[in-house]
């Protein structure tokens, strides 16, 4: 199997390396719509039942969710493409790596949200650490994934990790009585 080497821009996967490298990527950016799913519908809910200037109305967000959920399938492509470049190939690496790209990225985003619009300071702060945490997670996945974790071990466990994620933010909402839900 012929593998990118580190810094050769010219090398290039061959069929089964870019079919690894596809479900790697695909399987960070499921981590990360558990992790969404935990952070928006559980941690940050109570943000968007509150009728705000900067956040759309609660019924018609939801409804542009998918928009949200394809930014990031571009994120876990770009991070997977960079850990390929950089070399990375454990979960800590990944980990450690997702963590730094996703500081950068949401520090950089948050900052100009806060200088530009209505967005409430802990709703921002919450984005950032929540998004960059994401990144963490998906960097996580991908660095496993790099280093020759078998898919079907890792989908399991991300599955396993979106399905906790995921009824944890029932139960915060349960506990919290806050429900991110347009049908409310």
């Amino acid at each position: 199997m012929t593998e990118p080497v580190r810094g050769d821009a010219t090398a290039t996967p061959d069929a089964a390396m870019r079919g690894r490298l596809f479900g790697v990527g695909f399987l960070a950016w499921i981590a990360m719509l558990g992790f969404d799913l935990f952070l928006h519908g559980g941690v940050l809910a109570a943000h968007y039942e509150q009728p705000s200037p900067f956040l759309l109305p609660l019924d018609q967000a939801f409804r542009l969710i998918p928009l949200g959920y394809l930014s990031f399938a571009f994120l876990a492509a770009l991070l997977t493409w960079l850990s390929v470049r950089l070399g990375v190939r454990t979960w800590r690496g990944g980990a450690l790596f997702g963590l730094a790209l996703g500081a950068f990225i949401w520090g950089a985003h948050t900052v100009g949200l806060l200088s530009i619009s209505t967005a409430e300071p802990s709703l921002m702060l919450g984005w950032f650490v929540g998004q960059t945490v994401s990144l963490g997670i998906a960097g996580g996945v991908v660095g496993s994934g790099l280093g020759g974790t078998p898919l079907r071990t890792l989908t399991w466990k991300v599955v396993v990790f979106a399905v906790i994620a995921v009824a944890a933010s029932v139960v915060i909402q349960n506990v919290t009585g806050v429900s991110a839900h347009p049908g409310r």
